[in-house]
């Protein structure tokens, strides 16, 4: 016999005898104000072990089960982009992310996501207990957030591309975008630079917010991979407008923030169908891309700790995708994976089923029938079944740094 059983029925015999006391004499009224307090003891402690068995939906949640986040602002490029861009907006060597096979594993449709289901920023918000965050361009975002993240986004502004005559497949947006973008919803909810002095203003948009800022520098360095543009010098600008970029968010209030750090863009099948087959590494990848990869990692960490002395009241974790690809390359059968450079979705041809001229999606394209073998999806994005390993790397194993159980550690101890 359950706990509540033995306690409804003992709350039958109080009851009885309450109801027979109604009629007894005034000598034995002091009885009577005895039972009414067992009866409510009872009463509350059956309905108290009641709620831990089954609470009710409407119940708040203690603050052991509250989230620790509300909301997520992501920014990025199209690793992390939600659909900022479609076909017809987004770089032009990926002209059908707003058709199939693109959104096939997950969600059965496109999404304008360049994969063919979630990316991290979705296993991200997964983890946290929130919805997909809404990109920009669909309405503004939502109550949990907004991604600004624009596919084929560069760190530096536009107008030095255009200038250094390096056009050609250049989406116009850059982190100074989506910083525009975000400044403009943050004055939408009342929270701009004239509130700069009454902080309760913006609090309320950052306490419970985690800031996502995804890898991002990719393209800059892809523009100008075949010009004479001063290559150090190109890193050197990028990185600044990064920390430009990571400073002012942190200015307007940011207080949990998460950086990530750009992948071995040189294990990407486009780049090993570019590069000529002496440059590689001990991955089998293309070694001049890795090296510009990890050198951007490093420049950028350092940044980072710049940030952390400059913000001491924020916390800035460091997610490294560089080494988290690593592990997964030296143990692709660990994680699943049969195919490390290989596209899903191409066009058949040798080695690497991929045809710069027959992107994913085209006519000519099709996608293979097990996604998840696969590391690589279109030639430079990643499929779901890679997001979903990397993201766990990133938020449970061990590839953060601080790592990133620790910043939910700090804010659950804020709540």
């Amino acid at each position: 016999m359950s706990q509540i059983t033995l306690k409804l029925n003992f709350m039958q015999t109080l009851t009885t005898k309450m109801t027979s006391n109604l009629f007894l004499t005034h000598s034995s009224h002091t009885f009577f104000p005895t039972l009414i307090t067992l009866l409510i003891f009872f009463l509350s402690s059956t309905l108290s072990l009641s709620a831990s068995i089954a609470p009710p939906k409407n119940i708040s949640p203690s603050s052991s089960t509250r989230k620790p986040f509300s909301k997520i602002y992501a920014f990025g490029d199209s690793y992390t982009d939600t659909g900022n861009t479609v076909s017809t907006t987004g770089p032009s060597g990926f002209n059908y992310v707003s058709n199939l096979p693109y959104g096939m594993t997950f969600f059965h449709h496109p999404t304008n996501r360049y994969s063919d289901g979630r990316l991290v920023i979705d296993f991200v918000a997964e983890k946290l207990s929130l919805p997909f965050i809404p990109p920009y361009r669909s309405g503004g975002g939502g109550l949990n957030g907004v991604n600004f993240a624009v596919a084929g986004s560069t760190a530096i502004e536009h107008r030095f591309f255009v200038k250094n005559n390096l056009t050609l497949n250049i989406t116009p947006e850059s982190l100074g975008t989506q910083l525009g973008w975000f400044s403009k919803y943050l004055e939408k909810q009342g929270c701009s630079d004239q509130h700069k002095n009454d902080p309760m203003k913006c609090s309320v948009l950052f306490d419970d917010a985690l800031v996502w800022v995804g890898e991002i520098g990719a393209n800059d360095y892809a523009y100008a991979s075949e010009t004479d543009v001063n290559k150090r010098a190109l890193q050197s600008l990028a990185i600044t407008r990064i920390s430009n970029f990571l400073e002012a968010i942190l200015k307007k209030g940011a207080k949990h923030v998460v950086v990530q750090g750009l992948p071995p863009t040189g294990c990407l099948t486009l780049a090993m169908y570019l590069a000529p087959s002496d440059d590689r590494d001990d991955l089998g990848c293309v070694r001049s891309v890795n090296t510009q990869s990890y050198t951007h990692n490093t420049l950028l960490q350092a940044k980072l700790q710049d940030l952390r002395k400059q913000f001491p009241r924020s916390l800035i974790v460091y997610a490294d995708y560089y080494n988290a690809y690593r592990d997964i390359m030296k143990s692709s059968s660990k994680y699943g994976f049969k195919e490390a450079f290989k596209t899903c979705c191409g066009s058949g041809n040798e080695p690497y089923n991929y045809d710069f001229f027959a992107a994913c999606g085209s006519p000519s394209s099709s996608p293979c029938p097990y996604p998840s073998q696969y590391i690589n999806w279109d030639g430079v994005h990643l499929t779901e079944a890679m997001y979903k390993v990397v993201s766990g790397l990133l938020l449970q194993g061990g590839y953060s740094h601080p790592p990133f159980q620790d910043l939910l550690n700090r804010k659950k101890n804020q709540v």
